[in-house]
């Protein structure tokens, strides 16, 4: 069944004015205006922020929805993909949020408003680990753009995490994926979405 909704998750202060959401809102817009895309704000707490995309998506026919995100929201889009089983698209995806942010808590402002700012708590490493989804159950549902260049996120356990996956495997790149408009053939074919 042809895609009609996308979800897209931001990282870890982040937003949906990252480079790469805007990237696939401005290619949706003129390959695929009548798609529903949702790139929501997601709060700093993992438990409100899977909330507020179940209830955001609740009403979405899965077998024609997709969710896209990158480093801590792809740890989210698979817990959400293998919550709907509907397809995922996960870019330099968090495997072990709740071990790599444990050393964040405390303030933060985000990247593309510095002006806003928010607290990650102690609780909030904690709701990460009650939501950690075990293996995939049907790997062939993922397409993962990983780079091995990603500076905070080891490649190798995201590789081993989305084994059985599509799997787009970057000799270098940056966690950012800063060439990211290199690899959107890759994503929205994975997805279906011709131009």
């Amino acid at each position: 069944m042809a895609l009609t909704h996308l979800l897209y998750l931001h990282g870890f202060r982040s937003s949906p004015r990252s480079a790469k959401a805007q990237i696939v809102a401005r290619w949706l817009a003129q390959h695929h205006p009548d798609l529903t895309l949702w790139l929501p704000q997601l709060p700093p707490s993992p438990a409100q922020a899977m909330a507020l995309i179940r209830h955001g998506v609740a009403a979405w026919p899965t077998a024609s929805m997709a969710v896209m995100g990158s480093s801590l929201g792809g740890f989210y889009a698979t817990v959400l993909a293998e919550q709907r089983g509907c397809q995922a698209v996960v870019l330099n995806p968090a495997i072990h949020p709740e071990r790599d942010l444990a050393q964040h808590i405390g303030h933060h402002t985000h990247w593309h408003d510095p002006a806003t700012a928010f607290d990650f708590l102690p609780q909030h490493v904690d709701e990460l680990i009650a939501m950690q989804a075990p293996a995939l159950a049907e790997p062939g549902r993922y397409a993962a753009v990983i780079a091995k260049g990603d500076e905070l996120l080891d490649w190798r356990e995201m590789s081993a995490r989305y084994q059985g996956a599509q799997i787009r495997l970057l000799e270098g790149g940056d966690h950012a994926l800063s060439d990211f408009e290199d690899h959107l053939p890759f994503v929205m074919n994975f997805l279906e979405l011709t131009p």
